[in-house]
């Protein structure tokens, strides 16, 4: 079988220490890592979904993502994924995305990125609040460039600080909603050469009204004497 190109998905899951013992090793690790990335993005969810879309599909993409056998079943993948470490997962899924999207150039228009935070269902615990996530989406591709856990004892606007460091700024332009209108995120943006767009509410009222006044017409005397004179 032919190397994966570097570069390739397969590449770059091939870093991921594998968590499973000699003795269930009957398929390469990146094949089973590649099977799952491929089949969430087909819209599989679940570890039978998963299994699933791998049987449908021909022998030949069994072979491109590296299977020398009759690829694995539901179990295989159930035990892999709750063995394995989601935060490197993660991370090099977010290295190969951003190989993938490759860095902005001179001469090309302003990459959107939208900052946004989830609760997900499910993990509402008795003594703690449910698990709150806040990730960084490239708007053009839908890829999630990063993600972090909001810490029980911090808010959102000083999580995205911590989550900004994540990625290069310039060449970007950050959107997000009236929560990350702080004067802290956006000159952390604007210092590390990126833009900003968000959301002014009500809750700012001096902030929106300046706003709202550069955007009025101008005054001018002439005006207000001709009219004085009309009248």
């Amino acid at each position: 079988m032919k190397p994966a190109p570097a570069g390739s998905l397969l590449t770059f899951l091939s870093q991921i220490p594998d968590p499973r013992g000699r003795q269930g090793r009957r398929h390469r690790l990146e094949a089973m890592l590649a099977s799952v990335v491929c089949a969430m993005l087909q819209g599989a969810r679940g570890y039978a979904a998963i299994a699933e879309w791998l049987h449908e599909q021909e022998t030949e993409l069994h072979h491109a993502l590296g299977f020398t056998r009759r690829p694995p079943k539901e179990g295989a993948f159930r035990k892999l994924l709750m063995a394995l470490s989601p935060g490197h997962f993660e991370r090099v899924l977010s290295d190969w995305m951003k190989y993938c999207l490759d860095m902005p150039t001179d001469g090309v228009p302003l990459q959107a990125v939208a900052m946004d935070g989830k609760t997900l269902c499910g993990t509402l615990q008795p003594h703690e609040r449910a698990v709150h996530l806040l990730s960084l989406l490239d708007q053009r591709t839908g890829c999630v460039l990063s993600q972090s856990r909001v810490d029980a004892k911090t808010n959102e606007h000083k999580g995205a600080l911590e989550l900004l460091k994540m990625i290069v700024l310039e060449g970007r332009v950050i959107t997000g909603d009236a929560m990350f209108c702080q004067r802290e995120v956006c000159d952390d943006i604007r210092d590390r050469g990126g833009h900003y767009f968000f959301v002014v509410k009500d809750n700012q009222p001096t902030l929106k009204e300046s706003i709202a006044a550069e955007f009025q017409a101008a005054f001018s005397p002439c005006d207000g004497a001709t009219a004085a004179v009309a009248s």
